[in-house]
């Protein structure tokens, strides 16, 4: 492939962003900078949690959001309820069924995460115009939309 390809460019930008984040390179810069201190993995468990907080989260979806197996999520689910991060609570349309909902310690923990990301990304665009943060928002949210789309 030819290195001005777009989507060779995606892919290798794709697999630089991947080993970054295998790195664990965000939790690092907390650590440095004073940042949110939670292990990343919690915080995997608590954005999965987030992301399916209005449909209704259980263990079964944060092992396929974090791309896990099953006793791998549950014992990551039971450790962030023992530090206080996450609830049990029955689903009131199946008694069968546990939901995870986020407690307040685990909202706050999740909003200087956020926070702490957003001035990161801020960071790596600093130098970006304006027109050019929106153009590659815009694109970025469309290729994730379709990406994770895909069957």
């Amino acid at each position: 492939m030819l290195n001005g390809d777009p989507v060779n460019q995606v892919e290798r930008a794709m697999v630089a962003l991947r080993r970054s984040q295998g790195r664990r390179r965000l939790a690092r810069m907390a650590k440095e900078r004073g940042g949110p201190r939670l292990d990343p993995t919690l915080f995997a468990v608590l954005d999965a949690v987030e992301e399916h907080e209005e449909g209704g989260c259980t263990v079964g979806v944060v092992a396929e959001a974090m791309s896990v197996d099953q006793p791998r999520a549950s014992r990551l689910v039971s450790r962030a309820v023992t530090e206080g991060l996450l609830r049990r609570a029955a689903d009131q349309r199946d008694g069968r069924r546990t939901l995870l909902e986020l407690t307040p310690t685990g909202r706050r923990h999740l909003d200087e995460l956020h926070a702490f990301r957003r001035s990161v990304f801020a960071e790596a665009m600093a130098d970006w115009s304006a027109d050019d943060r929106a153009r590659f928002a815009d694109l970025l949210t469309r290729f994730a939309r379709a990406y994770t789309t895909l069957p």
